[in-house]
């Protein structure tokens, strides 16, 4: 059967009740034949997070509708050993006190410190170095990545193929993992984009801390290699003496940054297919002037707005050569470039090489 993970939102909810409340999920699981796995507790932010086996979202529905009504705002599937590499566990800790009436009582929130470290392009590194080179230094790069993830207590949550996710209980310990990482690829010549945020299992993304991982991509679009980028919520959890350490490594967005990046990727994901789509439209959508976007746009990013639709485009035509199910004019066209000449002078520009020949070495 598929595994859920749900959330619930339940203002002044303590660890006690809703011990209480799985323990009535766990006497009704069989009528519904489901399986209540373990779950999470966040007191502070007033959310509980449960993971259930289960046939479908809507037995997880009934099953708390009939166990003490407490309904889930949201539902997502999950894997199991993506709950296991972000959040240390999948069923019930074995060090959980008991009450005196035999509860098991679970006080353990699910908020983590995500970090995500973009890898070099192995087929740029390659075009660079040659094939053996590009591998040398792409599995330096990995052991430091892992080493430090481990060094500072944080689990290595997803490798995907072109970042590394760790995942962080406090917020020092990541920014500590980052700060080392970013200092022992400057002595070996290398540098990566590393940016760390902090969010929660489910939200309204549908994938398991989908909305942590999409603004940490966001702000790889942004950061600057020679620091170590940390969202406003992070930056809030971080001990004033170590920021003020290690300010000079560090480069921290705040809520008023934050909330324009996301406005400007929600409009490029939108509109970067549409060919004569351009930014400086996008500025009354947002109550700005053009004169306003720019001004904001070039302090938060260092692009102009219409520089980076089209770094944003070349990032997407960039993933679709790498997937190889398309050639050079239907990725021009996909991306919103107007032409394959157009295309292929940007790419060159930017990588240093052609589209034929990057999807050649691939």
């Amino acid at each position: 059967m598929p595994i859920y993970m749900d959330l619930h939102i339940v203002p002044g909810v303590n660890a006690k009740d809703v011990a209480e409340a799985h323990r009535q999920d766990v006497y009704l699981e069989k009528d519904h034949s489901c399986k209540c796995l373990t779950y999470w507790v966040d007191e502070m932010r007033g959310h509980v997070f449960c993971l259930i086996d289960a046939p479908s979202k809507e037995t997880v529905y009934e099953l708390h509708n009939r166990s003490h009504g407490l309904v889930p705002h949201k539902i997502i599937e999950v894997q199991p050993d993506f709950v296991q590499s972000f959040l240390g566990r999948i069923t019930d800790p074995s060090d959980a006190p008991l009450t005196d009436n035999g509860l098991l009582l679970i006080d353990e929130t699910s908020y983590r410190m995500i970090m995500s470290v973009q890898l070099p392009d192995t087929v740029l590194l390659q075009h660079e170095a040659g094939t053996e080179s590009a591998k040398k230094k792409v599995q330096q790069i990995l052991e430091i990545i892992r080493n430090e993830i481990t060094a500072k207590n944080g689990k290595e949550a997803i490798q995907e193929q072109h970042s590394i996710i760790g995942s962080f209980i406090t917020a020092e310990k990541a920014v500590a993992a980052g700060l080392a990482i970013h200092r022992q690829l400057q002595q070996i010549n290398s540098s990566c984009r590393i940016s760390i945020h902090a969010g929660e299992p489910v939200t309204q993304h549908d994938k398991l801390f989908g909305e942590t991982l999409q603004f940490l991509h966001r702000m790889h679009f942004i950061q600057r290699k020679e620091q170590v980028g940390i969202s406003a919520s992070v930056r809030e959890l971080v001990a004033k003496e170590l920021m003020h350490k290690t300010e000079e490594d560090l480069f921290s967005l705040s809520a008023n940054d934050e909330q324009l990046l996301n406005a400007l990727f929600n409009a490029l994901e939108e509109k970067y297919s549409e060919a004569d789509f351009q930014m400086d439209e996008y500025a009354q959508s947002l109550a700005m002037s053009q004169s306003q976007l720019y001004r904001k746009t070039t302090a938060l990013t260092g692009y102009s707005p219409n520089d980076l639709l089209k770094e944003y485009r070349l990032a997407k035509a960039i993933e679709r050569l790498r997937k190889g199910a398309q050639n050079i004019t239907e990725i021009t066209f996909d991306c919103g470039f107007n032409s394959p000449s157009y295309f292929t002078k940007c790419f060159k520009k930017k990588f240093g090489l052609l589209p034929i020949t990057y999807q050649e070495l691939l």
